[in-house]
């Protein structure tokens, strides 16, 4: 050994030792196989189900490995129900000779030998050693990939879809708890590690995240919380839901190109650039730089990976893509379902404001900010049982009001018809329509108000720039909201005992968070994400008000809001033609 170094040994760990409060690491034997791999075992005090996590099944993929390694440190048992068992490199051996995907032993790659052959070459027994001895362990998997040495990817995550339906369900729903823009279904039951576990009932995702043989601290720390998202969806480690930017759209459809031949590739767009039908998206060129073949897009879609080398080898992957299913986005469905369940304790909550003191401030304040014209027609999105219609009814003004959710709407109808005069009605409407998509004509209001509306919205970019659209010139915006996506809704410790969150139930609140953690909008820092989202969509004159909660709610009373409650007041860009 050199001068100045110390060795440690490495302990051996058997999963039928770890007792509950324990975390044990070292290298775990598989078996009589002859395969070992380096290991954490955590085994909570709670009981519950085991989650096996691997990286490392391609060995020059480092995200996933190094991500694996800071989870096996941060992990604490006493956080966890159940067990979870950490791989760190399934194929230690071609990790430690810093090989790639392929095995030079034998020209296999091992995530296309699943479930293997225990009499087999040396990729197909670590296969098979790999479903005798790990995947029998597990009841959830989660596989961590990252581009080979020579791809580049947008980040994605595979589910299993050739399983039990029940295990793709729930292998699309641990998908869905990553922080990737989008997710793809794999329709084979073998050759993928997470594949083979699947077809067995065991429900699995496969991350891709990074490429080209390379590592960052940041797509560490992005894969590390999509472990943590996936682990809080299961029940196994609560608490790891995650801020998100993304909300993973399906891909399907998915064409992987392999080159005819030998050639140097040129990729004309970027892993995650959209294109269009019959678009060029690379070229193979011979060394004299004559082309000998080109890739086209065969339909509309997006680019999940491709070759970042230089040249391409015949047979070998040149750039996979597919098409986007925007359906697939059912947020908005999930949102109305759950207001939904909300619309009659609304309706009821609503009724009891309209005669407190809260409508005499929030009108005060409506009027303050209200444009001088005594003829105004008002949109009031997101309406909900008519709260701001109302009011605005009684001063006289045309109101609409505009709900994604029917039963809000005929709360609002219910609650007009008992509070307005038949003339107030006549200027009074309802309708079920989006808040993200307006269908109204450019400038067809001279005000928009809203009311803790912009938190809950998908694409509340997209919003801001309808709403923009809708305004007349010199139109006004009056938005009142607040950060609610940093607040725990069911931490109702500093809330009065008469309040409305009492009355929804664990269970509700618990939705209302799992639908806030799919939202973009949650990791912005509000209200000053909004003031450059109102400018870019044509706003002008954007004020903010952040006290304006303290106006109101200065009861702790069944209404209260503890969340800080702003205001922003925004003007329409008058033509500049018409200066």
């Amino acid at each position: 050994m050199a001068k100045g170094y110390k060795k440690y040994e490495t302990k051996i760990i058997r999963p039928e030792e770890v007792r509950p409060g324990e975390k044990i690491s070292g290298i775990l034997e598989l078996g009589e196989s002859g395969f070992s791999v380096p290991a954490t075992i955590l085994c909570g005090k709670a009981p519950g189900k085991t989650v096996l996590i691997t990286a490392g099944v391609h060995a020059g993929e480092y995200v996933g490995i190094q991500a694996v390694l800071e989870l096996a440190e941060e992990l604490l048992p006493e956080q966890v129900s159940g067990r979870i068992l950490l791989v760190k490199t399934v194929n230690r051996k071609d990790f430690e000779n810093r090989l790639g995907s392929v095995s030079r032993e034998d020209g296999k790659n091992l995530n296309r030998e699943f479930p293997g052959d225990p009499m087999g070459t040396v990729t197909e027994r670590l296969a098979a050693a790999v479903v005798k001895h790990l995947h029998k362990e597990a009841d959830y998997y989660i596989d961590l990939h990252s581009g080979d040495d020579y791809e580049e990817l947008a980040p994605y995550i595979y589910y299993a879809g050739k399983a039990d339906p029940e295990v793709t369900r729930i292998s699309r729903e641990m998908a869905r708890q990553a922080d990737v823009p989008y997710m793809v279904r794999s329709e084979v039951d073998s050759g993928g590690s997470y594949n083979y576990a699947a077809s067995r009932g065991i429900p699995s995702v496969l991350l891709e995240r990074g490429g080209m043989g390379a590592w960052s601290g940041e797509e560490v720390q992005s894969a590390k919380k999509d472990v943590r998202s996936i682990l809080d969806y299961l029940g196994i480690c609560p608490g790891g839901h995650i801020v998100r930017t993304h909300y993973p759209l399906e891909v399907t459809d998915i064409q992987y190109q392999a080159a005819s031949c030998f050639g140097l590739w040129y990729p004309e767009k970027r892993p995650g650039d959209l294109f269009s039908v019959g678009d060029l998206l690379g070229v193979t060129r011979d060394y004299e730089g004559n082309i000998l073949e080109e890739s086209v897009a065969q339909e509309n879609g997006v680019i999940l990976y491709q070759t970042g080398s230089l040249q391409v080898c015949e047979n070998g992957p040149m750039i996979a893509y597919g098409k986007i299913d925007y359906h697939s986005d059912d947020r908005k469905e999930q949102i109305a379902g759950y207001w939904s369940k909300r619309s009659r304790d609304f309706l009821e909550q609503r009724r009891q404001e309209l005669h407190s003191s809260l409508a005499d401030r929030f009108l005060e304040i409506l009027r303050k900010h209200l444009p001088g014209k005594k003829q105004l027609k008002i949109l009031d999105v997101g309406c909900g049982t008519g709260f701001f219609s109302i009011l605005l009814a009684r001063e006289g003004y045309e109101v609409t009001g505009i709900d994604l959710t029917p039963g809000m709407i005929r709360g609002a109808e219910e609650l007009a018809a008992e509070e307005l005069s038949a003339e107030e009605r006549s200027r009074c409407r309802f309708q079920v329509m989006d808040a993200e998509n307006p269908e109204f004509s450019d400038g067809t209001f001279d005000v928009l108000v809203t009311r803790n509306l912009t938190w809950t919205l998908p694409d509340a970019e997209k919003a801001y720039r309808e709403w923009s659209r809708v305004l007349k010139e010199d139109g006004v915006l009056l938005n009142f909201d607040a950060d609610y996506g940093k607040e725990d809704c069911t931490d109702s410790r500093g809330l009065p005992q008469n309040h409305a969150h009492h009355r929804l139930g664990r269970e509700m609140l618990e939705e209302c968070e799992r639908l806030k953690r799919q939202l973009s909008i949650t990791a912005c820092s509000r209200p000053g994400w909004d003031l450059e989202a109102l400018e870019a969509a044509g706003m002008t004159s954007v004020q903010i008000e952040l006290g304006i909660g303290r106006e109101i709610y200065r009861e702790k009373d069944e209404f209260y809001n503890p969340t800080p409650l702003f205001l922003i007041r925004a003007s329409k860009v008058r033509n500049q033609q018409k200066k």
